[in-house]
């Protein structure tokens, strides 16, 4: 996954000599990105709500109250994937309410309006009805939002896909076209795991096991510690 600091891609704000210049903030700010990224892989509730408490400590700007709404997310993300949906629309509602007030802030951000769509859209699953009545709109517009303000930004390609891929082919969704997204995530970033992860989830949907696990492969060579890109792998047979 990209690392972002204020909502914005690391390689975008720093390269070679200004890194240097502000080595102690750039150490920081990966360094935080990572021990994130590190629980969410290792599927570690207790390690990300550590994190959110500290995080909760520093949520007075736009930039913490970002950070603190990715650790919500990455929160949900876990409970979905180990099967508890109440405690992740829980997480996804308290990550909401962070990023509301950092896209309030900063209307321009493109990475804010790509959370905000995908809490909006890991809220769903617990109750998809009312779910989707109450918050689908906000998902589909923010990531929309985002691809307008940043048409680079892979990330709001995965999570547009993601939601294309729950949404019914009869409600304008469908795993054949969430792949379209995922494929152009990838096309701008060939490094993004999260793309591969959920192009093998799409396709197995499709009952293209060989094509799936040629990219649920590529996922996990780029992100090897990924306990739920191994379980996807498990579930997809090798024909």
């Amino acid at each position: 996954m990209k690392v972002y600091v204020g909502g914005k891609e690391l390689s975008r704000l720093l390269t070679g000599a200004s890194c240097i210049l502000i080595a102690i903030w750039c150490f920081a700010a990966v360094t935080g990105v990572t021990e994130l990224t590190n629980a969410r892989d290792r599927q570690d509730l207790n390690a990300l709500n550590q994190i959110i408490k500290n995080y909760q400590q520093n949520a007075n700007t736009a930039d913490g109250q970002y950070r603190l709404a990715l650790a919500y997310s990455y929160a949900a993300e876990v409970a979905m994937e180990t099967h508890d949906k109440r405690k992740s629309e829980a997480f996804a509602e308290s990550g909401l309410d962070q990023i509301k007030k950092a896209v309030a802030t900063n209307n321009d951000n493109a990475e804010y309006h790509r959370l905000l769509g995908e809490l909006c859209g890991q809220v769903i699953p617990a109750n998809p009805l009312m779910g989707t009545l109450k918050y689908g709109q906000c998902a589909r517009d923010e990531i929309e939002k985002a691809i307008q303000l940043d048409p680079k930004l892979a990330l709001a390609y995965v999570s547009r896909g993601v939601g294309n891929y729950y949404l019914p082919a009869q409600m304008g969704g469908g795993p054949d076209l969430a792949i379209k997204d995922f494929d152009k995530a990838i096309a701008l970033d060939p490094k993004l795991a999260e793309a591969y992860l959920w192009k093998g989830v799409a396709l197995r949907k499709m009952n293209k096991d060989p094509e799936a696990r040629e990219a649920l492969q590529r996922a996990q060579q780029l992100d090897p510690n990924r306990l739920w890109v191994k379980e996807q792998l498990e579930k997809t047979p090798a024909h």
